[in-house]
């Protein structure tokens, strides 16, 4: 067996690779897009501003989970110089804030704030004061960037009209001296904005990056299999079928796909192989998804035919229900 250590070392090694997309491209041609360049073409930590009504415009990153858009967001924001170190307030330029469920206007306002160092807000401050102390806590830390995950959860908000209100209340961050770029990532259920406030939807360009697709993909999904061996110095001997597996797998996401195939290399190395195969993907797979060996993908023959998401979807929409309830209780 391959010592612990050096396997957690291994790992970690793998985990902090960024293999760039299609999506990080997207991501940030359109980033760039919303920021200013001086008279030489030099980004600026400044946002663009609408010639007309002087407000800045946003992004919408809607993908399924599992697909890796927190990764490439975070990612681009990292390298993207002018949203780094800010001499005056030694923190980022950027801001990332997950939305917290159940959410409302009032939770995502504190969730803000609490990214910003303020985490002693009052339960009975109200919630246009809230919002006002964001606003200016944004614009006194200098942000450039507001980014706002799992943002898909904001459409369930107790009612519409609270969803609405709370659209608007992001577009405000979008107005004024201290406007900031919002960036919202999530769901497809986050591609509903537009149903709530029309606005606000035609102010955020929108990137809906594609599942993997077997036969165009499955080159790729083999190339990124043996640039994540290579970074361990492992040997590779898999079937020809393995990406088709590996993308049906993957329920055809690539932040799944990634995942699979590090905790297979995982596996491999606490096996003391250093040749990866198929064993091992059927065994990281095993233990990912608890299932037995007539439903893993790796190991079946009509690997096809096996349904992954009825659970999944189960608990979704449980989920949902709970959120609502604890909302219509509070």
């Amino acid at each position: 067996m391959g010592d612990s250590r050096n396997v957690v070392s291994a790992v970690q090694r793998l985990r902090s690779l960024h293999v760039q997309t299609e999506r990080d491209v997207k991501l940030r041609r359109q980033l760039d897009r919303l920021l200013t360049v001086d008279h030489d073409g030099n980004q600026l930590p400044v946002p663009v501003r609408d010639g007309h009504t002087q407000e800045t415009k946003g992004i919408a990153l809607i993908e399924a989970p599992g697909g890796g858009k927190t990764t490439a967001v975070r990612y681009v924001l990292e390298e993207t110089s002018v949203l780094g170190f800010n001499p005056e307030t030694e923190r980022p330029r950027y801001l990332k804030v997950e939305v917290p469920s159940p959410a409302s206007l009032k939770s995502v306002g504190r969730a803000i704030l609490a990214q910003l160092g303020l985490s002693d807000v009052r339960d009975k401050t109200p919630t246009a004061d809230i919002w006002d102390l964001v606003r200016f806590r944004l614009a006194r830390e200098g942000k450039v960037v507001l980014w706002i995950d799992e943002a898909h959860d904001l459409i369930l908000a107790k009612s519409a009209s609270e969803t609405e209100h709370t659209l608007r209340m992001i577009k405000s961050l979008m107005q004024g001296p201290g406007a900031v770029i919002p960036i919202l990532s999530g769901t497809e259920r986050l591609a509903e904005i537009t149903n709530f406030d029309v606005q606000v939807d035609r102010r955020f360009t929108k990137i809906m990056p594609g599942d993997l697709e077997f036969g165009a993909d499955e080159g790729n999904v083999t190339g990124l299999i043996e640039d994540y061996c290579d970074a361990v110095s492992m040997r590779l001997k898999l079937p020809d079928d393995l990406p088709a597996r590996l993308i049906h797998a993957s329920r055809k996401r690539f932040g799944r796909a990634v995942e699979t195939v590090i905790n297979a290399i995982e596996c491999a190395l606490y096996d003391g192989d250093r040749t990866l195969s198929l064993s091992h993907f059927s065994e990281a797979w095993a233990m990912q998804e608890g299932c037995s060996p007539e439903n893993n993908v790796f190991l079946a023959h009509d690997w096809l035919d096996i349904r992954l998401d009825q659970q999944a979807d189960e608990y979704e929409s449980a989920r949902i229900q709970r959120q609502r309830k604890k909302l219509d209780r509070g």
